[in-house]
C-alpha cells in the first residue's frame, strides 16, 4: 500500500471532523460518559479493526480513548488509515 503525501492526507481529514495529522499518524480521541461506553465502543472497534487486518495505536483511561492509526509496512498513513478511521466514525456516530 502507498504511503499518502502530507498533502493528500490534509485533503482526506477535511472529511473526518476531529482527526489530526501528526507524527507520522492520524489521531483522534474520544470521551463517553463512563468506562462502559468506552470499552464497549472500543470493542465494536476492535472486531471491525479485525475484520479489515488493521489495528489502532490506543490508550483508554476510563472514559477517554487516545486513537493512533498508521501502516507500519508503508511506513506512514494509507488509504487503509482513512478506511478504518472512517468506519471508527460510524461505529462511534450510530449511537
Amino acid at each position: 500500500m502507498k504511503k499518502l503525501t502530507e498533502q493528500e492526507i490534509n485533503d482526506r481529514l477535511e472529511n473526518l471532523e476531529g482527526w489530526d495529522y501528526s507524527e507520522n499518524a492520524i489521531h483522534t480521541s474520544f470521551e463517553f460518559e463512563n468506562f462502559k461506553e468506552a470499552f464497549t465502543l472500543m470493542t465494536r472497534i476492535a472486531f471491525e479493526a479485525e475484520a479489515q487486518q488493521h489495528h489502532p495505536d490506543w490508550s483508554n483511561v476510563y472514559n477517554q480513548l487516545e486513537i493512533k492509526l498508521s501502516t507500519h509496512d508503508a511506513g506512514g498513513v494509507t488509504e487503509k488509515d482513512f478506511k478504518l478511521a472512517n468506519a471508527i466514525e460510524g461505529i462511534v456516530n450510530a449511537d
